[in-house]
Parts: C-alpha cells; structure tokens; sequence
C-alpha cells in the first residue's frame, strides 16, 4: 500500500491497527444508541410549509418523511398533510405515500386546498379537505400538472399555473423515435389560467363546455400568482422565458385585470424577486427583492402601488435580509428578517415609517410567516440547534413564538452536541460570523480533527438552527468526535446588501480566505489539530471544497466536493445560469479577462493537490454539469500523485433528493473524513459501501426507523 499521502508535513497520524479497523469498520448502527447516526440522518423529519387559518385557531402544515432505505421504494420524501391546532394537538389528513404541496386555506376558512396526484390522477390536480375531517375531493383537475394556484375571495373560482397540453404530433413522432430536443428553444411556457371549481365534485370540462380554463393572454412565463382582495386583479410573476436564467434574474410583477386577462400595469422590480403579497384593500403590493440587478438577494422589503410603478424600500440600509412577509391590516408589513445566525420579527408601516422590532436578534432561528385575518395570529416554521423545522405560534402580546409541534420525538433520547456562535476577524480586518459543532463528549485540552462545512450560492448563510443533513456532517459528525464548524463567509447573505455583494468580482478571493481564517480561529482556540483539516461543501460549497484542496492543499487533509465548480471558464459554457453568473457574481465576462477566470479555477491549480478528494456529482444536474467533477477526476487521476475518487448519482441533479443516494452520500462523505483525518491514510479506502448493518434484520420490524 502506498502511504505517500499519510507522512506529507506534519500530517501523520500514528495509529494502532486494531484501532484502524474499528474505525473503518464502524457503520452508524455500530456506535451507542444515544448518539447520532447514519439511521437518524436518513430518518429525520421536518416541517417544510405552514399555513395559518383565517380564524387563527390552526395551522396547516407539511410534514417531510423521508423513505425508509431498503423499506420503501427509492425516491424523495414524501410530504403528508396535517393540521395542529393552538394549543399543539396535531392531527393527521392526508399521510402516507402521498406528496401534496401548495396547502392553502380556501376562502371561508372551513377547508383545506392542496396540490396532489393521487389514486388515478394523469396529472397533478386541485384537492379540498374539510378542517372538520372527511375525504379530500378534487375539485379541480388540467391537461397538464397544476403548478400552483390562487383562490379569487368567494371562493368560486381558482387563477393556477400550467403548461399547455403536449402537441399530439410531437407524442406520436417520439414513439416512433424522433426525439431530438432543440436546446433552449424547445420551451413549454408556464400560461396563466381562470378556472371554476366545483365544490361537490371535480371540474371536467368538454372541449365546447363553459367549465372550460380560460388561459390568460400573457406574455412570458409565469412562477407565482395571487388574486386581489377586492377580486379583480391578478399580481401574476412573468419572465420573459422559462429558462432558470430568467426566473432568476428578470421576473417581473404584473398586475392582471380578470375580465380581460391582460396585464394593465408592472412593478419595477431590479433585479431578483422574492415573495409578492396584496394589501388586504388591494391598493397596495408588498415584495421582497433585490436592491438592484446586482443584489444577489432578494432580501429587501419593498411596497408599490397596486397600478404598477416604482418600489420604494421600506427598511432602507437594513444589515440583515427580509425573507418572509405578511400584511397586518392595509397599512403595516410584518417581516421576518435574517440578521447574521439569528432571525427576527418586526413590523413597519407601508409608507416606511414607525419600525417596530417584536423578536429580537438572538433568540429564534425561524421563518415562513403567515397572519390570521385580524393580523393578530402568527405561525411560523422554526428550528434549533436541537430539533429540524416545526411549527410554531405566536398571539399579539405574547413574547416569543411558542412550539406546536415535534415531529422527530426519538431526538429526546439522542444525545446531541453543543451548538455555538463563532466571531472572528479575517486578516483584512472584517468580522466574519459562524457556527461551530463541538465534538460530543469532548475532553478538555484535546485537539481534534475538524470539517469545515462550506454553504452554497454563495448568496445564503447558515443560521444558528438545526445543521445536520444528508450533504453536512452536523451532529452525526460530532458524535464521531470531529468539530464541525459552519462559516458564513464574505458573500453570505443575513447581513445587509453590502455584505453580501463583498465577495463579487473575486472568485476564490477574500470570500474563501475567509475560510482558512476561520480554520486558524479553531486551531487558535485550542480546539483542531491543524494538521487534521477536511473540508466539504455543494455547489459553490463544492467550489471551495476544490479550491481549498488544490490552492490551498497544504491545509487540508482530506476534501469531500459535491456538484462543485473545478473549471470557471467551461462552468459559464455549460451552466443554466449564465447571466446570474455574471450580474452577481463575477461581474466580467470570461472573454473579458480568461486568464481571470483560468487562475480562479481549481483545475489550473491541480498540480498543487496533495489533498486526498471526493467528488460527487448528479448526473443530471444542469446548475453545475457534471462534466466540472469529471474534469476534476482526470487531471488528477492522470497526474496519479494524490488520491481520488468520482461518484456519480444516476438520476439526480444539482443535490440528491432520493433516499438511497442521500443515504449513500452520507456514508461515502464520512467514511472518507474517517480514513483521512482519524486513520493512517493511505489509499482510498474500499469504494463498496458496507451497508448490511444498516439492512433491516426483519421485514416485520418497524424499529427504530419509525419516529
């Protein structure tokens, strides 16, 4: 066995064999029942939307179930309907194999409306289930997946999103083989649709029947659409095309007259745009969105006029991001805000003043707001070093929101690690913000190995909730006694709009020096031994996980990258995102400067890695195409003078969503930490998984998979 890459600077690790193979060997239901494992990563559920009722007294929420590896047929969680009321009694209504989405309250407050495709169902259709129990009828069904949709205020009819049905012709070509697909020029533009529902019963419209949708003449395609409170207007969100690119970058609002179907005025938005909310008196239309084509967030708080026109800010220089929204009467917002690691709940008055701050920084980590109708009712989603997402509650005059409830009730009897905040000033003088796992059980005085865990975007940030995921190490990670550390680097948004442009223009610069600062903070603390440094992280997070083991090699001993960006020049000739690429992030064009954007790129700096790497990739992912990990792989395996290994994931794209390959990641992720930053190295270790101590040893036994 070659053991070249285990004696490199000061990065042997002498360990006994028989602690060596128990390392190895060790699968997650090898280790104490009360810590974390591979089971509970894979089993963890987590609240996803939540949906206050007009009257204030429930809450409709959706619950994520993952499926049950080697159980359940492979594929995505499943997402069950329930309902809690105040007081926290969660009730069940639609559970099981199901996946629903878009829940809402209908109009009179006395049922439910969700997305589905259920029994028979060709097509993702409308539901509605009575709050007071019985059977979801469908009341509504397309040609095509109903997207998403909106209630106009009596009830009798909905506005929703779909594509158009298929051409006959195009069907029966492709059975006869002729599928070639015409890149970005073969579209299918999400239309706008106004529809009757039929409380007793599905709609099914003949072709001559006035039951039939009636499709909006609107140009572009739309992603999101809210009927008026006074019933006739539509505030529909247009791009010019479906493509990725123009969702994210050039939507507008439109606001839509119903009788004629056209667009009688727009908001002028810059920029990205997040949610779009009507006033209650339907004069007015709240949206967070950029604070100019540059922004890479959508994270101001902004008010227009219901005709059209300019957005003026009602939170100007806010150092944080607003990220939810809801109308408290026809003159005051309340927002849910993202300062740094922590979130907060505020309200201020449309025209900009009276800025009234409710919870402060510092307590919650929690978004999603919804209001009742008299504005005095709040729910939200929120999350905690100790526990995913749930629901949670607030009444005027209360504190703080209050928990509903708990949806992952084994986490009691799971001893979790200490979760905290971490300050540290990068070499140029800013202060940089993150959040640090410390190993569980740890023992004073000792050094231990670290994986720095790096976020996406790069225009997100970690708050100081709930950190363990299939692709992030979190608690499973502490529980194998490594420190975990989360760092929101220059870039990161939840600081203001200046922050998060800070990193612009730089690829690889300040923004993952920043990094290596935050690593030295750890060392400087006494807490890592610097010579036992991983690295992982998705998408951007994976561009860093390569950086830092090509340029920056000699501080890391082990890198685990996932959909990551190795090549900057062949990223912009093969991402769906463009354009984003170039109005927020690297604000050149690669013809303009290619030797720019060849230095900022990991691959020219292949020759540099001495740094043991994992890469992982979706084969169909279109973000960052898989040809970036591949380009990656060759260089080095060609080169042979550090290990390496590509995984790829058939039928996943930018992130996996499936079960098994969740649970594969994980695995892979920290078995190579373990062989590198706590065993002797050397080769890579086997590339089978050994999965038979997490098989179920009978078919009948629910176990402890079940919450």
């Amino acid at each position: 066995m070659n053991l070249r890459w285990q004696s490199r600077g000061n990065r042997c690790t002498r360990i006994g064999m028989g602690v060596l193979l128990l390392v190895l060997c060790m699968a997650g239901s090898a280790w104490s029942d009360d810590v974390f494992t591979f089971e509970h990563v894979a089993k963890t559920r987590s609240v996803t939307a939540a949906e206050i009722s007009p009257d204030g007294n429930h809450v409709v929420y959706v619950l994520s179930v993952p499926r049950r590896p080697f159980k359940d047929d492979d594929g995505p969680a499943w997402a069950e309907l329930h309902v809690v009321d105040t007081r926290g009694n969660s009730r069940p209504f639609v559970t099981g194999e199901v996946s629903v989405g878009s829940v809402a309250w209908t109009p009179d407050g006395r049922g439910i409306s969700f997305l589905a495709k259920r029994g028979d169902d060709e097509h993702r259709s409308l539901y509605v289930i009575p709050l007071g129990g019985g059977e979801a009828r469908k009341v509504l069904e397309h040609e095509t997946d109903i997207k998403s949709y909106s209630w106009n205020p009596d009830g009798s009819e909905v506005a929703f999103l779909a594509t158009e049905k298929p051409e006959k012709e195009k069907k029966e070509l492709a059975e006869k083989g002729f599928k070639a697909r015409v890149y970005e020029e073969d579209l299918h533009p999400v239309a706008t649709w106004i529809s009757p529902v039929a409380p007793a019963g599905v709609v099914v419209a003949d072709e001559d029947d006035a039951t039939k949708p009636r499709k909006l003449d609107l140009a572009g395609s739309a992603s999101e659409l809210h009927w008026s409170p006074s019933g006739d207007r539509l505030a529909v969100a247009l791009a010019p095309t479906p493509l990725i690119d123009d969702h994210y970058m050039r939507r507008q609002v439109n606001i839509v007259d119903v009788e004629t179907g056209r667009s009688v005025g727009q908001l002028d938005n810059p920029g990205k745009l997040g949610h779009v909310l009507w006033s209650p008196d339907s004069r007015q239309i709240a949206v967070t969105a950029a604070a100019d084509i540059h922004d890479p967030n959508a994270g101001r708080l902004m008010v227009g006029p219901a005709e059209g026109g300019n957005l003026r800010d009602l939170l100007p220089g806010y150092l944080g991001d607003a990220t939810s929204i809801a109308w408290q009467g026809s003159d005051k917002v309340m927002y849910i805000g993202d300062e740094g690691v922590w979130s907060t709940f505020g309200s201020v008055n449309a025209d900009g003043s009276r800025q009234n701050t409710i919870v402060p920084a510092g307590k919650m980590s929690f978004g999603h707001l919804t209001l009742s109708g008299d504005g005095l009712s709040a729910a939200f989603i929120g999350d905690s070093p100790t526990h995913p997402g749930e629901v949670f509650y607030m009444k005027h005059g209360e504190k703080q929101p209050r928990r509903l409830t708990n949806s992952n009730r084994w986490l009691d009897d799971v001893r979790l690690a200490p979760q905290e905040v971490v300050h540290y000033t990068a070499r140029d003088g800013v202060e940089v913000e993150g959040l640090l796992i410390r190993p569980l059980d740890e023992e004073k005085g000792r050094r231990y190995p670290l994986i720095l865990t790096v976020h996406g975007g790069p225009e997100s940030h970690y708050s100081n909730g709930w950190l363990t995921r299939y692709s992030a190490p979190g608690q499973l990670g502490a529980a194998r006694g490594f420190a975990v550390f989360y760092p929101n680097y220059r870039g990161s948004t939840g600081r203001g709009v200046a922050f998060s442009k800070s990193g612009q223009n730089d690829y690889a610069g300040k923004e993952f020096d920043d990094l290596i600062d935050g690593v030295d903070h750890l060392i400087e603390m006494g807490l890592v031994d610097k010579d036992r440094v991983g690295v992982t992280g998705g998408s951007y997070g994976g561009f860093a996980s390569a950086w830092c083991a090509t340029y920056y090699s000699e501080r890391f001993a082990a890198s685990v990258m996932f959909v990551g960006i190795s090549d900057q020049v062949a990223k912009f000739g093969t991402t769906d995102i463009p354009n984003e690429m170039f109005l927020v992030h690297s604000l050149r064009w690669p013809w303009e400067d290619w030797d720019y954007f060849r230095e900022r790129s990991p691959v020219y700096h292949f020759q540099k890695c001495r740094t043991p790497i994992l890469i992982m990739h979706g084969e169909d992912d279109t973000r960052v195409h898989t040809s970036q990990s591949m380009e990656l792989y060759r260089y080095l395996k060609t080169l042979g003078e550090v290990p390496v290994r590509l995984v790829l994931y058939p039928g996943e794209g930018h992130g996996n969503r499936k079960a098994a390959s969740r649970m594969d990641y994980n695995m892979r992720m920290m078995r190579w930490m373990e062989h590198y930053l706590k065993a002797p190295g050397g080769e890579p270790p086997p590339y089978k998984l050994d999965l038979d101590s997490l098989k179920p040893k009978k078919e009948d036994d629910d176990d402890k998979i079940e919450s």
